[in-house]
């Protein structure tokens, strides 16, 4: 028992987190996307930075292997800094920024932020609004961020819309009880106010959680942030850093004709550990092939 518990501690700790990266496929066609719009998307998520656990090396290789898989379109879903303790050295955010802006895609690259990025970040902790660091160096690189924003784009002369809601987490509180409370900065009404004919959207939305509020309207949500509780056995997850628990876990979700895809990450929180939940890349192929 020792023994099995030693094998088992050490590949959580040093082989699945950091010797492993899965690329994970999906081929669907959602309610309200056109059968006939070909879309291959490459989804990272939680890249959470820092040595020794999630190294520039590291960062390179992720981006080398997301352009092989020759996307239409990169979408990253926040949470580049890293909000562990248990590091070396922390990787700034011009320098990850700069790895990333080596990502290439015919209809461009795109990305919202996650929690990390906004606790992490003390001066918009105390203003309580950004811009953030890890917006700004994202930005300064040529990558637009979203915030309760929405872009019309085109592929094969055929038009949907990529819509990227504001971080759900992003303010650290205490209520009267002095329990802590999270304040977000997304509007789902607000964004997709924006979507300004019957063209199919896409959400991009870090935190799962808001899945239950998005209209029929959206083909697919697409979110991070759970890094699939980053133990997972038999399906199931302990712990999740969601409200809603294994319900939007990890996978593809469908509840009443709505589509969620949540992918499980690539870097760790909290602990740095992972076991049944490697880290993965998520490529989505839409439409009929």
């Amino acid at each position: 028992m020792v023994v099995a518990g030693v094998g088992l501690g050490s590949y959580a700790f040093g082989v699945e987190p950091l010797l492993r990266m899965n690329v994970t496929r999906y081929r669907l066609t959602p309610p309200r996307w056109p059968g006939e719009l070909q879309l291959r998307m490459a989804v990272i998520a939680d890249i959470h930075a820092c040595d020794p656990w999630m190294t520039l090396q590291r960062v390179e290789k992720i981006v080398g292997a997301t352009n092989s898989l020759k996307p239409d379109i990169i979408l990253l879903l926040g949470d580049y800094v890293s909000g562990m303790r248990l590091v070396t050295e922390y990787v700034s955010s011009k320098d990850w920024a700069a790895v990333l802006a080596d990502l290439e895609a015919p209809l461009g690259v795109h990305a919202v932020l996650g929690n990390h990025d906004w606790w992490e970040d003390k001066t918009a902790q105390r203003r309580r609004h950004g811009p953030t660091i890890a917006g700004n160096a994202l930005k300064d690189v040529g990558i637009p961020v979203y915030e309760n924003d929405a872009v019309r784009l085109k592929k094969d002369g055929r038009p949907f819309w990529l819509a990227g809601l504001g971080d759900q987490f992003a303010f650290i509180g205490r209520s009267k009880s002095g329990r802590r409370r999270y304040l977000g900065v997304d509007d789902l009404p607000g964004t997709l106010a924006k979507v300004s004919d019957d063209a199919p959207v896409i959400l991009l939305a870090h935190e799962p959680d808001i899945f239950p509020k998005v209209p029929e309207r959206v083909s697919l949500t697409i979110s991070g942030h759970t890094h699939a509780g980053q133990v997972r056995l038999f399906g199931y997850s302990p712990i999740v850093p969601s409200r809603f628990g294994n319900r939007f876990a990890y996978g593809h979700v469908i509840e009443e004709g709505r589509h969620l895809l949540v992918s499980g990450g690539l870097g760790m929180s909290i602990l740095p550990v992972r076991f049944g939940a490697p880290p993965e890349i998520v490529v989505v192929d839409l439409g009929k092939a």
